[in-house]
């Protein structure tokens, strides 16, 4: 059955539409469809007298500045322009038939013009790029390796931790440091990817057991600082 709203530049015609769209976001429902903008080139304004009118007003009118900012006044039947500010001066009946097949020639705006195909261009190339995961965090830590007794190679020492290879680690520079007893410690820096490498994991499941095991009797974390 058809929808007929008429007059709709007249309170009459408003009331219609108000009644209608009581419930609904839109003319079909929760989608914008081409019946939405048939019906937004014959009304102005609707006063807060048609609430459902008006928030259906307001919402049309936020989705063509968003489509096409700059352009939102006004759209065009087969390239006879209508004002969404100026009503025309006789009743004019919208059919809105359910199920209809509506792919009349329906110029919203004119073509594109080059200035908003490049906006166009710059809002998806802004989207892409915030789409893109961000590089995870850094943090740059100080280690204290401890030996069994001061009979371990402490240059095997090293190499055992150095051995130790996982993406997101870095090992950097180190020095041999005294514990007492003749002992020494081996402090060593290390660079890792927040994301990719646990520290406490990398002690517990790497450095204090088997093979290095051999040669680290403990191991402890002497500074954490992100990068």
């Amino acid at each position: 059955m058809a929808v007929t709203f008429s007059d709709l530049h007249t309170e009459s015609g408003l009331k219609s539409l108000n009644e209608f769209l009581s419930g609904k976001t839109y003319i079909s429902g929760d989608q914008l469809t081409k019946d939405d903008i048939k019906v937004y080139a014959f009304v102005k304004n609707p006063s807060d007298a048609f609430p459902n009118a008006s928030k259906w007003y307001d919402a049309v009118s936020s989705r063509l500045v968003e489509s096409f900012p700059g352009k939102a006044q006004g759209v065009s039947f087969s390239g006879q322009a209508a004002s969404a500010e100026a009503a025309p001066a006789n009743p004019i009946p919208v059919y809105l038939q359910a199920g209809a097949d509506d792919d009349d020639d329906l110029d919203l705006f004119g073509d594109e013009t080059e200035e908003e195909k490049a906006a166009a261009e710059a809002r998806e190339a802004t989207k892409k790029e915030s789409s893109k995961k961000k590089e995870s965090g850094k943090s740059s830590v100080l280690l204290d390796v401890k030996p069994w007794d001061d009979e371990t190679d402490m240059k095997k020492l090293e190499e055992a931790v150095r051995s130790i290879q996982m993406p997101g680690l870095l090992w950097g520079a180190s020095k041999l440091a005294p514990v007492g007893y003749g002992i020494k410690k081996m402090q060593i820096m290390m660079t890792i990817v927040d994301d990719l490498v646990s520290v406490d994991s990398l002690i517990e499941e790497q450095l204090t057991v088997e093979p290095c095991s051999e040669y680290i009797q403990s191991c402890d974390i002497v500074a954490f600082n992100k990068i």
